[in-house]
Parts: structure tokens; C-alpha cells; sequence
């Protein structure tokens, strides 16, 4: 089960710590480009995957919301970050732009990060908690809403491990296996079961959580997975997006069947994602440009099989699409094609799962909004 982050595991909005294991990956984007997130050094949108510089020191990347800014990290766990900056997003003590990628600060102490709507969380190695950009309804989880262009410690504590920024809410996991959750929550999006927004971290109940993910869009809905294998949900489910067979929301979390063999739950725009520990890939909610891979576009209140197969490594749902990798390093896309955000070299919509290229070296991918980051040897 997922308790711990390795490289090329996991991607998006779920993250754990890093893994000793640092190969040498490169970094790459396609997609809307409106605002520079895709560290291209320019406002041009692309449709097909190109290369963010010659490095190959990345180890993890985070696609952000709509209004469009990018983060990753460095083996060396150094912090970069780029796209728009309106709200301090990018951590860099302005609010100033920039189309490639600037470091944050000169710590080398970073173990994971997460890009929100328009905000950020971000865990060091030493477990503390951290967080910048946007605050109007509290998913800094620093007490207020005030918004900050820098990183500020969210308490005093240690033991962070997880953390998934989502649309204006943060959920996080500490070591102990025990679940939080902050900032708006008029869906019931946090877990807590009341609809309240929360300026600090509140506990969800539990201790034995060992992945999370909430999404980008404001159709909030958040998933998560514990450590017997069993996954829940809780939020909105007007699509039938918490996969539990009905469109009820709900404010506490709620399991999803009873299997105990899910291994990594991601969520799109009203929609999820979810890998099970034999390699099958699972979807359910929208379909409304096919993002469900299901050769239809047709809406899903419960988890159902994409094809057949049992080689699906990691994958990441964004606004309308979704992409993994499989097992062999092969990539793929499907659903909504505007922008070139399928990487397929158009922007035509497909409701099935086709191979970006034909490259075979594909780790980590993560879905912004409009646009794909992905790392590759």
C-alpha cells in the first residue's frame, strides 16, 4: 500500500516522502500554456510533449489549477516553481510571472509538494508542513486569510508525511496514519462531517489512512485509501464521482465497496481515478469528453475496468482527461483534447486510451488543469 512516496509510484495531488531511489529523469509538458506553467520560457501552447531544459535532476512534479503555475523538485531537494503568481503561488516573494522555472529559496531539504487551485503545501524532510499562495477561505491552515508569497509552517509538528492541495482545501497525512483537513469546505470536501471552512488542520478520524487526493476543480470531492487496502470517499457526487453507486454528497468519508486491494486513488474534475494492487485501472463519475477511457461518454457511480489489462503503473486525472503510464514506460492520454492537453499532437477528444509518441521511458506523470508535467529517463 502507498504509505510512502517512491519515485515514479505515484503522482499528482497524493504524496507521500521520497524514496532513496533517484534516477536520472528529465522533465517534459504539453498543454494550455496561457500563463507559462509549462516552464517552456514562453506563453505557447503545445500538444505534444517538449522538454523543460537538458536537465535530468527532477524527481517529482505538480501540476496546479486553473489559473495555471507548475512545482517540482530536484534530487537534490531543491524547490522550483513557475506559471502565474497573482496570489504568491509560486513562493518566490513577489507575485511576479515567469515562464521556466525558478528556485525557491536555496533549501535542500524538501521531501514532497503539491500544487492547488492556487495554492501550495509542501513537506520537509525533517516532517514539518508548510504552505503558500492563496487564502481567502483558509487551505494555508496557518489561522487566517492572509495570503502569503512565501512558504510558512502550518504548526509545530513533525510527523507530516502526505499531502494533496485541491480547489481553496488542503488534506493531509501524518506518519501516525492519521487524516486532516483544511480551508474551504461548503461540500463537505474536508471529511470532518459538517460544511464549515477551517482555518487549521482538524482531524477527519482514524489512523490508519495511508493516501489522499482532492482535486482541482470547484466540484470538490476528495478520495483516499487506508492502510487494510479499502477506499473512501466523501464531497460532492453530483456526477456519481465518490463511486458509491448513488449521487448523494457527504461530509464524512464513506467506503467504496469492499475490496482491500486498491493501491492509488487520484481525482479529476468530478471524476476518479484508482489503481488496484494487481495493476488493473478503474474510473467512474463524468464522461462527459470520454475522461472515463471507457469508449463511451458515459457518466459512472461506481468504480468500473478500463479494458482488461494488469500493466497500469501510475496515473492522473485533470480538468476532462487523463493520463498514466503503464508498467513497460509507455504513456497515455484520453478524454477532453482542447489545448493539446492529451499530448497526441491535436486537440481531438478520444474516450479510450491511446499512446502519447511512442517512447517507452515514461516514471511520473501529473495532470494540471489544462496541461500535463511529466518526468522521464
Amino acid at each position: 500500500m502507498p504509505t510512502l512516496f517512491t519515485i515514479g509510484a505515484a503522482s499528482a495531488r497524493g504524496f507521500g516522502l521520497f524514496g532513496k531511489v533517484a534516477p536520472q529523469l528529465g522533465m517534459w509538458s504539453w498543454g494550455y500554456n496561457n500563463n507559462g506553467q509549462l516552464g517552456l520560457g514562453n506563453l505557447t501552447d503545445y500538444s505534444s510533449p517538449k522538454q523543460i531544459g537538458a536537465l535530468t535532476t527532477w524527481a517529482q512534479v505538480s501540476g496546479g489549477g486553473n489559473s495555471g503555475f507548475s512545482l517540482a523538485l530536484k534530487t537534490n531537494g531543491t524547490l522550483w516553481s513557475w506559471g502565474i503568481n497573482n496570489q504568491g503561488q509560486l513562493a518566490l516573494s513577489n507575485t511576479t510571472a515567469y515562464s521556466s522555472p525558478k528556485q525557491v529559496g536555496a533549501l535542500t531539504t524538501w521531501a514532497t509538494v503539491s500544487a492547488g487551485q492556487r495554492h501550495s503545501l509542501g513537506v520537509k524532510t525533517d516532517g514539518t508542513l508548510w504552505s503558500w499562495g492563496y487564502n481567502r477561505y483558509g487551505p494555508l491552515g496557518i489561522g487566517n486569510t492572509l495570503n502569503r508569497s512565501s512558504p510558512s509552517q502550518i504548526g509545530a509538528a513533525t510527523n507530516w508525511a502526505t499531502v494533496s492541495a485541491g480547489a481553496y482545501s488542503s488534506l493531509a497525512i501524518k506518519t501516525n496514519g492519521t487524516l486532516y483537513g483544511w480551508g474551504r469546505n461548503q461540500l463537505g470536501q474536508l471529511g470532518i462531517n459538517n460544511t464549515t471552512n477551517q482555518y487549521n488542520p482538524v482531524g477527519v478520524g482514524g489512523t490508519t489512512w495511508a493516501w489522499v487526493s482532492t482535486n482541482l476543480s470547484n466540484n470538490n470531492c476528495t478520495a483516499a485509501i487506508k492502510t487494510d487496502g479499502t477506499m473512501w470517499s466523501w464531497g460532492n457526487n453530483n456526477y456519481g464521482q465518490l463511486g458509491l453507486g448513488n449521487l448523494t454528497g457527504y461530509s464524512s468519508p464513506k467506503q467504496i465497496g469492499a475490496l482491500t486491494t486498491w493501491a492509488t486513488v487520484l481525482t479529476g474534475s468530478s471524476f476518479m481515478l484508482a489503481l488496484k494492487t494487481n495493476g488493473t485501472l478503474w474510473s467512474w463519475g463524468s464522461s462527459n469528453y470520454g475522461q472515463l477511457g471507457r469508449s463511451n461518454n458515459n457518466n459512472y457511480s461506481s468504480p468500473v475496468q478500463i479494458g482488461a489489462l494488469t500493466t497500469w503503473a501510475t496515473m492522473d486525472g485533470g480538468q476532462q482527461f487523463s493520463v498514466a503510464v503503464k508498467t513497460d514506460g509507455t504513456l497515455w492520454s484520453w478524454g477532453k483534447g482542447t489545448f493539446g492537453r492529451l499530448g497526441l499532437g491535436n486537440t481531438t477528444n478520444y474516450n479510450s486510451p491511446k499512446q502519447v509518441g511512442g517512447l517507452t521511458k515514461w516514471s511520473t506523470v501529473s495532470a494540471g488543469y489544462q496541461s500535463v508535467l511529466a518526468l522521464k529517463t
